[in-house]
């Protein structure tokens, strides 16, 4: 697999960043009515979404570790797997969001972008690279009826 490093070290240097375009870029930045809630709202989500697709994990008694999809004993397609292929991924990009707007530069959303395509290239594709020689045509049938992230 060509995945470097696990997505929760991808998500902190994403983090980072995020806190350094706004700490260093002079331009970008905005307050709303309601910013407040929007944050506490995609917080909520994501919240929900990880540890409904971990529960599903453990129930499933199947590995959790993103960096070994090979050694997944069940593919999960029930519960929130109906709907997006990657919720955990779709919850740290939630995360981003929110504390892109708690940090209040615009440009952030450049980073979240970035943080979609590093996921995309470097831990979804070569992850359903491992799943479909995993589970076959039950996984092409899977990726076929739902989307990778919503």
């Amino acid at each position: 697999m060509r995945l470097k490093l696990p997505p929760a070290v991808i998500f902190l240097i994403f983090v980072l960043l995020m806190y350094l375009l706004d700490r260093f870029l002079p331009v970008g930045e905005f307050e709303f009515f309601g910013r407040k809630y929007l944050i506490l709202t995609l917080v909520g989500i994501g919240l929900v979404l990880a540890i409904w697709a971990m529960i599903l994990f453990f129930m499933n008694k199947t590995t959790i570790d993103p960096r070994e999809p090979g050694k997944a004993s069940v593919l999960v397609v029930s519960g929130i797997y109906r709907f997006t292929r990657n919720p955990m991924y779709l919850s740290l990009l939630l995360f981003l969001l929110a504390y892109g707007l708690y940090l209040g530069n615009a440009f952030n959303t450049l980073l979240a972008a970035g943080f979609v395509s590093y996921m995309n290239a470097f831990q979804i594709k070569p992850e359903e690279e491992a799943l479909g020689n995993l589970f076959g045509e039950s996984y092409s049938r899977y990726c076929k009826e739902v989307r990778r992230w919503f």
